[in-house]
């Protein structure tokens, strides 16, 4: 049977209303669950490089956004009603969820990779997302969270799970670690290393800001691309590893250059991970820079559905602490000056609270 609930009336949410740069504040229906479906009073939401992208409607949002759309996709929350059917929910509990809404029936689904669906939705891109008082989401994405995770913690579980596959899709206890970019995610797995057990930590950014914030997180060596020439950073990379070169490149920026870098850093027989995005093509020198040193790459997209969020459980009760990366704390009616700093990249993590 529903449990029954009082809404907020009207309920406030922030919405692409058209097809342009910025968002709208304004009220939207209250969401009804169908059989398997929650709703979730949010309780915290925080802000993501994708949210960014809508928001200044940059040519990848052109092609993927149809508006009237609310956006938003980590978040935490309490159940405040359940459909017919619910079973893996009840009303009071406290959850963050998995933006990804997997098929469950093509192939990838069907063989323990539904972090590669070839038909998932996103939350707050195909379907409505946590910008909002409530939102509606099917139990089976629902994360059951501990309540002594604050709420701007647990809203981060989501991002904070790409940093662990990342960072963790092969050991990295005792290891030498090099993390090219400090962005959120750069920084959530500069914390994961830390907590994994990796012997050295090299974070790499152009922002001393936010190299700042690495060092918080468990950094032990600072190398600022913006200001170090590239002959003196190898030369830095190729002293604190006794000239081995590092065992993983963690490459969560993006950037061509820093891209060469994570290849070039990395030892013969080391591992390099991708995160970040290019802009466009990249080329490589591939028998030099990836055939010849014997290098394993790995793709990351996303988390493990839903290995990573066990794993993460683990971390948190291992000490994880990624409280430096929450640089800004704003209520949701304050979110062009959230958008405002992640253009500026003067900002680790903005959380908003509805």
């Amino acid at each position: 049977m529903t449990e029954a609930v009082v809404y907020n009336v009207p309920m406030r949410a922030l919405v692409k209303t058209s097809a342009g740069p910025g968002l709208t504040a304004t009220d939207r229906p209250d969401p009804k669950p169908g059989s398997t479906d929650a709703i979730i009073r949010v309780t915290a939401t925080s802000l993501c490089g994708t949210d960014a992208h809508i928001y200044n409607w940059d040519p990848w949002a052109h092609s993927r956004i149809h508006p009237p759309r609310v956006i938003g996709h980590e978040m935490c929350g309490e159940v405040v009603e359940v459909g017919s059917d619910v079973t893996l929910v009840k009303v009071g509990d406290y959850v963050a969820a998995e933006s990804h809404l997997t098929c469950g029936a093509c192939f990838q689904c069907r063989t323990g990779q539904a972090h590669v669906c070839k038909n998932y939705r996103i939350l707050g891109v195909d379907r409505d997302g946590s910008f909002a008082e409530y939102v509606v989401l099917p139990e089976n994405v629902l994360w059951k969270s501990s309540p002594t995770i604050p709420p701007e913690l647990a809203c981060l579980q989501e991002p904070l799970g790409n940093a662990v596959d990342a960072a963790l899709v092969e050991d990295l206890t005792g290891q030498t670690v090099l993390i090219t970019g400090c962005g959120p995610t750069g920084l959530f797995a500069a914390a994961v290393a830390r907590t994994a057990g990796a012997a050295t930590i090299i974070a790499m950014d152009v922002s001393a800001y936010r190299l700042d914030l690495a060092k918080q997180v468990g950094a032990d060596h600072l190398l600022n691309a913006k200001t170090e020439t590239a002959d003196r950073i190898v030369a830095a990379i190729h002293e604190i590893t006794g000239g081995e070169g590092v065992d993983a490149s963690l490459e969560m920026s993006g950037n061509p250059t820093a891209l060469h870098q994570a290849f070039s850093a990395v030892k013969n027989g080391g591992r390099v991970t991708l995160f970040g995005i290019p802009t466009g093509s990249v080329c490589f020198d591939l028998p030099n820079e990836i055939i010849f040193k014997g290098i394993r790459v790995y793709g990351v997209t996303g988390r493990r559905l839903f290995k990573t969020w066990y794993r993460l459980t683990g971390l948190f009760q291992a000490g994880l602490n990624i409280k430096p990366v929450i640089t800004h704390r704003f209520p949701m009616t304050d979110f062009a000056r959230g958008f405002e700093l992640i253009n500026s990249g003067q900002c680790g993590k903005v959380v908003l609270f509805p």
